[in-house]
């Protein structure tokens, strides 16, 4: 039996736009770069889903991986666990910086998280 996993667009478009804005570009810059389409850049500011071969442009220019905006059953790491690996990894920051990025998200993401439900 095949398993479809639902894509998470929404939230890798946030994250390609926070790309676009941490790299301080633009979206025509993107266009000129990737050869995606302004047409579709716009599409895609409005929930509209681009084709494999512009999505596969868009995440090889940014490094924002679509498989990890896939819904996998029970396999996803922790959020707050993948923020501290990302956290480390960059080269912006030192050890300090990362702590008290990574306690100020994990507080906020505590006060705002919704409660799991059990299911056995």
């Amino acid at each position: 039996m095949t398993h479809r996993h639902k894509f998470d667009f929404p939230a890798f478009y946030k994250a390609l736009s926070s790309t676009v804005t941490a790299r301080d570009a633009n979206w025509k810059t993107v266009s000129e770069q990737t050869g995606v389409s302004q047409s579709t850049l716009s599409r895609m500011s409005k929930g509209r889903q681009p084709d494999a071969a512009s999505l596969t442009a868009l995440a090889a220019w940014s490094g924002v991986n679509p498989v990890e905006f896939t819904a996998a059953p029970k396999s996803n790491p922790e959020p707050i666990a993948m923020v501290s690996k990302l956290l480390r990894q960059d080269p912006d920051l030192d050890d300090a910086g990362a702590d008290a990025l990574e306690a100020i998200i994990k507080t906020a993401y505590d006060s705002l998280k919704r409660r799991r439900v059990q299911t056995d």
